[in-house]
Order: structure tokens, then sequence, then C-alpha cells
């Protein structure tokens, strides 16, 4: 009966460790705690003033490539600076260590500052750095930021819904091809959901994943787009079908959002 279920708030007690969240994200950084902070897609400019305040009072910022490096400068010239990124191919600092680096840092009585492109808890693994914090017993303070999977396509003028065409947006990660049996995604239903499909993550697997939609039954002519480095000064965009776009996309590098969907043939002016 629904009256014996477990109160939403106790179900994520029990999956997850107690930890004291702090909910106001303007208020000051305390000594000793960890704040997540999404970056957005790269534009400093993108980065929310919540955000920014809590650059110019971290101890210690832990941070990557695909968080805006310029808005470091708002850091204090005392803030300790860690890079902790993990570029394909090249250096890698894993995950483990990234949240004992969160842990230690707090331990410490440091106001620590995890800093990431996008959104921290949009494919950002900013739920197992609270995770990790949670454990130790350190207080997390979040402070969401622009996800690329919705800016991506804003910044090259594509809506990923549009009242005439399209009713809602899937954002899978294409970080593993369809076939892998890491992948947990089921490519039959995305193909037929007529919702528009933001790929994060799928630039290496591009072929196999519109191979793998147009097998479900998801029409060749359907519009995509790659855009490429959003919210930086190079960002471009490679626009194709379903059919030819893995081919077009040949030369594309990271980071990169895919838009598949009608609202991707878009063209303004």
């Amino acid at each position: 009966m629904i009256e014996n279920l477990p109160h939403k708030e106790e179900q994520m007690n029990h999956q997850l460790p107690h930890s004291t969240a702090t909910t106001g994200t303007l208020a000051p950084l305390e000594p000793g705690t960890v704040t997540l902070v999404g970056g957005g897609p790269g534009d400093p400019g993108l980065l929310t003033v919540a955000g920014l305040r809590a650059l110019e009072q971290a101890d210690v910022v832990l941070v990557d490539h695909l968080a805006p490096q310029d808005s470091l400068a708002s850091c204090r010239p005392d803030c300790e600076q860690v890079w902790v990124g993990k570029l394909p191919r090249g250096e890698f600092v894993p995950q483990e260590r990234i949240n004992e680096l969160l842990v230690e840092h707090a331990q410490a009585g440091r106001r620590v500052v995890r800093f990431k492109g996008g959104d921290n808890f949009v494919f950002g693994r900013g739920g197992e750095e609270w995770q990790a914090c949670a454990e130790a017993g350190i207080a997390v303070r979040i402070i969401p930021g622009v996800t690329s999977s919705v800016a991506a396509p804003a910044l090259a003028g594509i809506p990923v819904t549009h009242r005439s065409m399209v009713q809602g947006f899937t954002v899978v990660s294409g970080h593993v091809p369809p076939g892998d049996p890491r992948s947990q995604l089921d490519w039959a239903a995305l193909a037929s959901t007529r919702t528009t499909l933001v790929v994060l993550m799928g630039v290496k697997y591009l072929p196999q994943i519109v191979a793998e939609l147009q097998t479900h039954g998801m029409d060749p002519a359907t519009p995509v787009a790659v855009v490429v480095k959003a919210g930086h000064p190079d960002m471009r965009q490679v626009r194709g079908s379903l059919a030819d776009i893995a081919e077009l996309a040949q030369q594309v590098t990271p980071p990169a959002v895919t838009v598949i969907g009608e609202v991707a043939g878009l063209v303004w002016g």
C-alpha cells in the first residue's frame, strides 16, 4: 500500500550516506567543505554568478580542461589550483584520486571547489564526488552549471525543442558504442522516441551510433548537427543527415555535441 512506501527522502538516504548540503548558493563558503561548481560550456560569460563567487572564495580549486579557464583569474592569488583533467588519449587523473583529493583538502580545513565544464550532474561524475564526500562526512554545496547538452545546440542556433516540431529532447552518452557490453542504452527505443536526440561524448563512435539508429528505423534523411567546442572562440559546426554525418565529421575532435532530429536542420536567415 502507498502508506507503507518509504518517503522519497528516506529512499535517497538509504542509497547514499548522509551529508549536509548547503542550499544558499551565494552564502559564504565554509572551511572544510566542498562546492561542486558547473562552469558551463566554455565561455566564461556563461558561468553563473554563484559559481564565480565560489571561485573567489576558494582555498583550493580542482579543475579540468573543459571548465572556462579564464574564470580562474577570479581566484585569490594564494588559491591552490589542482589540474585533475581527463584528456582523450592524454593526461588522465583517475576519478578515485579526484575523490580522494576532495576529501583530503576538505579534511585539512580548506574551502574546496570542484570546477568542471557544463553541469557537474550531467555526465560530470558529480554524483560520485558528492557520494565520496558524504561518506567522509563532508558538507557539500551544489552550484549547477549551464549544461552543454542544451547550450551547445543553442549557441549553434538549434533549439532542442520547438512547439511545431518536437515536444521533448533526450540526452545520452556516446562514450561506449552500441552493442558494447557496457552500454545501457536501448537504441531501438531511442530511434523511435520522436524527440530531439542529444549525444554527448559521442565523437569516437558516431559512425556506429548513426548506423544503429538507422538499423532501428530512423530515417536516413534525419538532420544531424555536430557542434564542436561550443562556447569557445573557435567553435564550429558540421551539418548533414543521419546518412552522411559520419563521413562529414571525420575530422572532428572532442569536445563536441551531436544533435539528431528535425531541429538540427533549422537555418536562420
